[in-house]
Parts: structure tokens; sequence; C-alpha cells
């Protein structure tokens, strides 16, 4: 139309898409319309209707499938559209995880969520006005992660190597570029959610590793042509694995720990790592498990944060890290 107004013989062209969103955003099953008010909300829009005719339109939108329920209602017959896409209960499903994932900013949260609105009458929608209350909850701070998720999983599919630059946090509250600011190449091969956090998992050809990256703190990324290396590690990736031996977002090598634990830690370890776990009786009171993590700082916290209930058995490089490690603490607080 160039930016010209609508003349009203286009607008009228347009009557059944202006009925069918006037249904959808003033309807649902507890609220109707009767013609008249059908009639003057169409005429608001530029668009005449005579009675006769809207019965008309509304046999060709239940012909095209929308399913439109009659209500007597006096002297009235009220129209109310309950076809929809998403049920009222899922949706405020989809908001609550929406406002309690921690990886998509206040702002992004807040245009998904009236995304979200705009599925449902202006009626239900302030049922979808929810707030979430999770303790602690610190959202992410990197507006771009939301299409950083979509651009590595276009990586993936067309088989490419991604190149982006990684970040931290430094006292001074600003984004500090790690490595000095090199960049990091890699060959993506998935993404995994694992407490409360998206995890980009890739491999490393310069180190012939699998390693995994935080996606809200990577930047500036960006699809480059060479295709992806890695194949034969990822043969054998079994991702349910390799997400319960995640501490956080270090990770190093993959090892099989042995760790001898009193009888009422079965429960920890088994939250932690499902119950396909190597589990062997060693007393009445003690048993011996067998884990595979990915060695890291986080794990060691993790152990020590379970008191003297677990205790790293080995491999024996692993029981250093952990003499090590409590020798620091003790001279830290000794």
């Amino acid at each position: 139309m160039g930016g010209e107004v609508m003349a009203a013989g286009d607008r009228q062209k347009l009557k059944m898409l202006y009925l069918w969103k006037i249904l959808s955003e003033e309807t649902d099953e507890e609220h109707g319309l009767s013609q008249q008010e059908l009639i003057r909300k169409l005429e608001a829009c530029g668009v005449n209707v005579e009675r006769k005719t809207l019965y008309a339109d509304l046999e060709a939108l239940e012909d095209f499938g929308l399913e439109i329920l009659r209500e007597q209602a006096g002297r009235n017959v009220l129209y109310h559209l309950v076809t929809r896409e998403f049920e009222l209960a899922e949706l405020k499903l989809l908001v609550d995880s929406v406002q309690a994932s921690r990886f998509i900013t206040e702002k992004k949260s807040r245009e998904l969520i009236k995304k979200l609105e705009s599925l449902v009458s202006r009626h239900e929608a302030r049922y979808l006005h929810r707030q979430v209350l999770i303790t602690g909850r610190v959202k992410a701070m990197n507006e771009s992660i939301y299409y950083n998720v979509d651009m590595l999983h276009d990586a993936i599919n067309a088989d490419r190597q991604i190149r982006f630059r990684y970040y931290r946090w430094n006292v001074r509250k600003e984004m500090e570029y790690r490595r000095g600011g090199a960049w990091y190449q890699v060959s993506p091969w998935c993404l995994l959610w694992d407490d409360e956090n998206y995890y980009l998992v890739a491999f490393d050809a310069q180190e012939g590793i699998i390693k995994h990256y935080r996606v809200d703190k990577i930047v500036q990324l960006s699809i480059l042509e060479e295709p992806r290396e890695g194949k034969a590690a990822f043969r054998e990736f079994d991702a349910a694995k390799y997400t319960r031996g995640m501490f956080g977002m270090f990770g190093g090598e993959l090892l099989r720990v042995s760790l001898e634990c009193r009888s009422e830690m079965a429960g920890p370890l088994l939250d932690r790592f499902g119950k396909d776990i190597s589990i062997i009786p060693l007393d009445a009171e003690h048993f011996i498990a067998h884990v595979e993590v990915l060695s890291s700082p986080h794990f060691l916290a993790w152990i020590i944060a379970l008191g003297d209930g677990v205790k790293i058995t080995g491999p024996e490089t692993l029981v250093e890290q952990m003499r090590e490690e409590t020798r620091r603490l003790a001279a830290m607080y000794g």
C-alpha cells in the first residue's frame, strides 16, 4: 500500500481475517460476543458486514476447521472461539518455564511471555501474568544467548565448525575475555541442559578432546566453512552419562571414580548419577560405588560438601588432588 491508508475495499477483502482476530482476542470458553458486538468490532476495523453475511462468515470459519461455540444468552446468541493451539494449563507451564530459566534474560523473558499471551484471549491472558518465586534466582545478563542457541543448532545441522570468544566476570563486574581475547574454534556436536544452564558440547581438535562451554558465556559467535571434526570421539558419546558427570562449567578428563560411602549416602549418589551406577556392599554400614565424572574442582567441592559420608578411593591421581585441596583449605582456615 506504499504507506497510504488502506482503502475501504481492501479492508473488506480482509473481513474473514479481522473476524478471526476478533474472535481469537476477545472470546474463549467463558467469554463470548453477540452478533451485534461482532458487527461493531468489525466496523471499528473499517469492515462493514450485515447480520445475514455474518452467519455465512462464521460458518465458513467452522468449515475451515475452527470450533465456534454458540451459547444462548437471553435473546442473544454469544459466539465463543474454543479452538486453541495450546490449552491454558500448557501455556501456564511454558510461562513458568520461561520465568524460571536462568539463561533467558529478563528482557527476553518479557518478550516471550507477551508472545505466549497472544495465543489466548485477552481474558485468559491475565492468568499468564504469573510470578514464579524461586529462591536465589539470577537471570542471565548475556542477551545474545537466545540467538546463540539457534545459531549453534544451525552449525550442528550444517556440519560446520564455529568460532567465538569466551568470557567471565571480573571483580569490577566487567566482562573479561578468557585467553586474553583469543578466539575459540571448535566443532559443535550437541547442546545439554544441566544445573539450570545451557552447555555446548564440542570437540577441540587442538587438544583432541571433548569439552563443554556455558552458552551464556559465549559472545561474537560465527559459523565457519570448515567441516566438523571429532566424529570418532562422539561415536560412543553418551549425553546422559556425560551430563551426570558434569559438575559446573568446568570439565576435565573423564574418570571412573571409586567412592567408599556410608549407607545413608546412597540417596545423594543415586539422585546425582542415576540407578545405573555400580554399588557394592562393603559391610553393614558401608558400600563401594563406581561413577564416571569429569574431574574438576567442582566435583571435589561436591565430595567435600557430603562430609565424612563419602571418601574417594581411586584413581590415585584424584585422591592426591583431594589431599592437596584439603591441605589448601586447612592452610586457608587454619
